[in-house]
């Protein structure tokens, strides 16, 4: 707190902000201060709110000791000045019963006949207050749970009671009584119990999060697997990180144990790890503690031990210590709330918990899947030999070379070994002059690791390395593979972002610059082949083949027509070569390059004619490993024809094919990104996701993790538009816990997309707290952001506009000022536009004829930015024009202030520019009858003009249905009836 407040208003003042705050530390520490401040203040009843607003922060806040404390001063405060308290504040006082009662549950150090005391004591409270009796009774049925009484008696004595104002919520009680029926083992019988709020027709403070968290293993049980995982996903979300809901996380992470997703569970248990330190309630700790067990348990059963976790702060752990410390501490737990209690209970629900088996071999719980072989440290490449790779290192070496001539994915197994038996102590070079000296074989290796650095784009890493092969290639006195060698690192420096001149990539001079690296490499490849005469064919081929794939590369970059030419013309002095001297792997290679290039040009059905070709050649003759990317351009090439069906055909056809060969051989994973585009053209929107998110594991698999993130970013972003919120909010919740994600390594614009995505889907998902924090965060950094104000500008839009739906008009209007400063430089006519609207649609719905003046003003904002538009000829996305909206908006605003006659006037503007719709008008049909509709609306119930209303209504009722659009007469119709009833 600032500044301890001077007066009882300001006081009050800070006692309802600080109400607005998530419980948590913070707002209890506030409470706290305000509580203290109060006592400085002649002002009793002031200082009852203080300490009722400290209680319900330490009752949230999971702080159980001191709730009672507190609650006995309001206690005295009532005995002592009973007038002090009004109807409200009594209500709060005897309400608060409850929560001590629940308190006192949960400290096992309180004797048992204290919470029975305490009990007695509402019961004699509400009594003489002339309460009925069935909140106590609910109180005494839960004190038998919590010992492990019988409770049958207890529990009709409760349930069989009418409900009174003191009674908890609905949705509380529901989970109460559906958890006597779980105990009881009828898992149908609770679930149809929890139905209204598992639903969401009841919630609360902490419903439906908590009856979800028990609901989950139930719904399991009776195969309802897939409400259970939406639900795991919702009700996670609801009670991570929060100490008052640690129990609920326990049993998340049970739930992730017992479906196959322990990976899963261990990211969760460290998204939560603060918990351990955070958890003041024994009760919900031993509840954590045992979820926390249950998962660790079941990850050391299948082996990971080793694995880290997260734990409490202060040290590093592993499954196996962990699980030995949380066991301790929970047993411990477990033993002083039996010995409270004079039972076993706690200690006998723990055991069953920790006993029990999992119910699914694998739930797909999130877009995302994660295993403990993938959080396990990579095991040596070569620890399982690959099929069919000889033993003798003599063999190895000469096949993994033979393999490497022809161009052969299996040579990457042979290689893979080599490296692991080069890098034991206990070797030994063959001595043999088939295998040449040990410095060959150190540049084979270094050539192989410089091919897959280029696999990865990593062309600067690559480029060295081909270097330091070729040094070691003339030390052995292979002149020829030197000069590959040479070649391959020039080709790699051109390409590589940091090549010569690409510093000029800004203002457009990148394409020119690449080019001309491009261009200078070819020169230099070129020379270097004349320069080395007498070459076996394989390594002339490979050198035609850079020469070739140089020009190619330049022709992508640039598309310069006088650029064509040269490649065909390489690529058939590749094509001649290798068919002379039968090299099959490189005349395919130059039939691959000339069908890439003729879909470069833009001649797409000479390219798919030379691809049919090239594809019956493979099929036929081979080699077949380039069967699968040879598909894989075809697909694509259809769909640059607008022929997703082939190109689904096609794609499919190419992953089959690619399964039959070593892990990206054919790129499988741009494959699975160009058959979700497939699918999505075909209207196949799950399939597409599926196939993105393939796309984006293949890529993390082999170490491209910024094209993996970008792929994710998509997939959050389809999943967001399929409507599936909560799957894109877990996914982009799992990948911004990455490593590298929290070290602040992965690309700052590519984080804040995803982050940006992660708000509109809490937003989505009602989340508006958590969307609007996240919103402001990204709007204050964005606003760095020089070299894209128009990102800026959007976000910042948005940002407004939540700000706007919460009632901070004042941020609001500050966040639109930066969004409008940094249009300026980059505009965003309609994104910019409809957030000016909305807003001041907000302000005139919150505040009515006092907010009129601000809602104009965001109005008079957004016909700058249309009149901006109109002059740079931009054309909008929709069927109305900007124009358009802000009549309709004006109209709104207006009715929303009362300012009926300049509402009816605007509408009557925007119907005029929306124009009548025809018969294939469908959006339009709906705009306008929505338009006329609240015409209608204000003309016939606010200005009282019945006739004229009925008129117009029966007119565009009339017209819709003559021009085949009856569906969209259903809410005039509705309004026609309403007011003729009126008349």
């Amino acid at each position: 707190m600032p500044t301890a407040p001077q007066t009882a208003d300001e006081l009050r003042d800070a006692l309802a902000e600080n109400d607005q705050r998530p419980y948590g530390r913070p707002r209890t520490v506030t409470a706290e201060e305000l509580a203290e401040a109060a006592e400085q203040f002649d002002d009793p009843r002031t200082l009852i709110i203080a300490l009722l607003e400290l209680q319900e922060a330490y009752n949230y806040g999971s702080e159980p000791r001191k709730s009672p404390v507190v609650f006995a001063r309001l206690l005295t405060l009532f005995d002592e000045q009973p007038d002090l308290f009004d109807a409200r504040l009594r209500y709060q006082l005897f309400w608060r019963f409850k929560w001590v009662a629940h308190s006192l549950r949960e400290l096992p150090e309180i004797p048992l006949a204290t919470l029975r005391q305490w009990l007695t004591e509402m019961r004699d409270r509400y009594e003489k207050a002339d309460l009925g009796l069935q909140p106590y009774y609910g109180q005494a049925y839960q004190l038998a749970v919590h010992v492990g009484e019988d409770t049958t008696l207890a529990y009709e004595l409760w349930a069989g009671r009418s409900r009174t104002q003191y009674s908890d919520c609905e949705a509380c009680e529901i989970c109460e009584q559906a958890l006597y029926h779980l105990a009881a083992g009828d898992d149908r019988r609770a679930l149809r119990t929890w139905e209204p709020v598992l639903s969401g027709k009841e919630s609360c403070q902490e419903e439906p999060a908590r009856s979800i968290s028990y609901a989950l293993l139930p719904l399991l049980r009776t195969g309802r697997t897939e409400q259970a995982r939406e639900q795991h996903l919702a009700g996670y979300r609801a009670s991570r990180r929060t100490a008052s809901m640690s129990a609920e996380v326990g049993r998340h992470l049970e739930f992730c144990a017992l479906t196959g997703n322990e990976a899963r569970g261990l990211e969760l248990l460290a998204e939560n790890r603060t918990l351990f330190d955070e958890v003041e309630s024994p009760l919900d700790l031993l509840a954590l503690l045992t979820g926390v067990e249950v998962l660790l348990q079941r990850v050391e059963l299948l082996g990971h031990g080793d694995l880290p976790a997260a734990g409490p702060a202060g040290r590093t752990w592993t499954v196996t210590a962990l699980r030995a410390e949380v066991r301790d501490r929970a047993d411990a737990l477990a033993a002083r709330f039996d010995t409270r209690n004079g039972t076993t209970a706690h200690s006998d629900r723990r055991r069953a918990r920790l006993d029990r088996e999992p119910l699914l071999d694998a739930l797909e719980l999130t877009l995302r899947t994660v295993t403990l072989d993938a959080a396990a440290p990579a095991a040596p490449v070569a620890a399982t030999p690959a099929q069919d790779v000889p033993e003798s290192l003599t063999e190895l070496i000469t096949r993994a070379r033979t393999l490497e001539e022809q161009g052969h994915p299996d040579a990457r197994a042979c290689w893979a070994r080599l490296r692991a038996l080069v890098d034991a102590p206990d070797h030994t070079h063959p001595d043999d002059p088939a295998v040449g000296p040990p410095v060959r074989l150190r540049a084979d290796l270094l050539a192989e690791e410089a091919g897959r650095a280029g696999d990865r784009d990593e062309f600067t890493v690559a480029a060295a390395l081909h270097d330091e092969a070729a040094g070691l290639y003339d030390e052995a006195g292979e002149r020829g593979l030197a000069a590959v060698e040479r070649a391959c690192a020039l080709l790699s420096a051109a390409e590589a972002p940091e090549a010569p001149g690409a510093a000029a990539a800004e203002g457009g001079g990148g394409a020119e610059a690449k080019a001309a690296a491009l261009t200078a490499a070819h020169a230099s490849i070129l020379r270097l082949h004349e320069e080395t005469p007498g070459l076996p064919p394989y390594q002339e081929a490979r050198l035609l083949r850079l020469r070739a794939t140089a020009l190619g590369l330049r022709f992508q970059v640039t598309g310069n027509e006088q650029h064509l030419a040269p490649v065909l013309a390489e690529a058939d002095l590749l094509h001649t070569f290798a068919t002379r001297h039968d090299l099959p792997v490189q005349i395919s290679g130059a039939l691959l390059l000339g069908v890439g290039t003729r879909a470069i040009s833009g001649d797409l059905p000479a390219a798919v004619a030379e691809a049919d070709a090239l594809i019956d050649r493979l099929k036929a003759d081979g080699p077949h490993w380039h069967l699968p990317r040879t598909l894989s351009l075809r697909g694509r090439l259809h769909l640059g024809l607008g022929d997703a069906e082939a190109a689904h055909a096609d794609l499919t056809e190419g992953l089959r094919r690619a399964a039959e060969w070593p892990d990206d051989t054919a790129g499988t994973a741009r494959m699975h990104g160009d058959l979700a585009e497939a699918s999505m053209r075909l209207g196949r929107p799950d399939e597409a996701l599926r196939q993105l998110n393939r796309s984006a594991e293949l890529d993390l698999r082999r170490g491209s993790r910024t094209d993996a993130f970008c792929t994710y970013s998509n997939v959050a972003q389809l999943s967001l538009d399929l409507g599936r919120v909560e799957d894109c909010i877990a996914l982009l919740d799992s990948l911004l816990t990455e490593p590298d994600v929290v070290a602040g390594e992965l690309d700052d614009r590519l984080l804040a997309q995803l982050r940006l995505t992660r708000a509109r889907a809490l937003r989505a998902g009602d989340d508006r707290t958590a969307a609007t924090a996240e919103f402001v965060a990204l709007a204050a950094e964005s606003a760095d952001w020089d070299d894209d104000p128009g990102s800026h500008a959007m976000i910042a839009g948005e940002t407004a506009v939540l700000l706007g739906e919460a009632g901070a008009f004042d941020r609001a209007r500050a966040a639109v000022d930066q969004a409008l400063a940094a249009h300026a430089r980059t505009p965003r006519y309609e994104q910019l536009s409809s957030c000016l609207r909305e807003l001041a649609r907000l302000q005139a719905e919150q505040q009515g004829e006092d907010g009129l003046d601000d809602a104009l003003a965001c109005l008079a904002d957004a016909g700058r930015i249309a009149d901006e538009a109109r002059t740079a000829g931009y054309e909008v996305r929709g069927s109305r024009s900007l124009e358009t909206a802000l009549a309709y908006e004006h109209g709104r605003v207006n009715a929303y202030a009362g300012r009926y006659d300049d509402a009816l006037a605007a509408l009557e503007k925007a119907l005029a520019l929306l124009g009548e719709p025809g018969a294939e008008d469908g959006d339009h049909a709906g705009e306008w009858a929505e338009c006329v509709r609240l015409a209608g609306a204000v003309e016939g119930i606010y200005l009282e003009r019945s006739a004229p209303a009925l008129a117009r209504l029966d007119a565009a009722v009339a017209l819709l249905t003559a021009r085949g659009h009856a569906e969209e007469t259903a809410s005039l119709s509705s309004l026609v009836a309403r007011l003729r009833d009126e008349e």
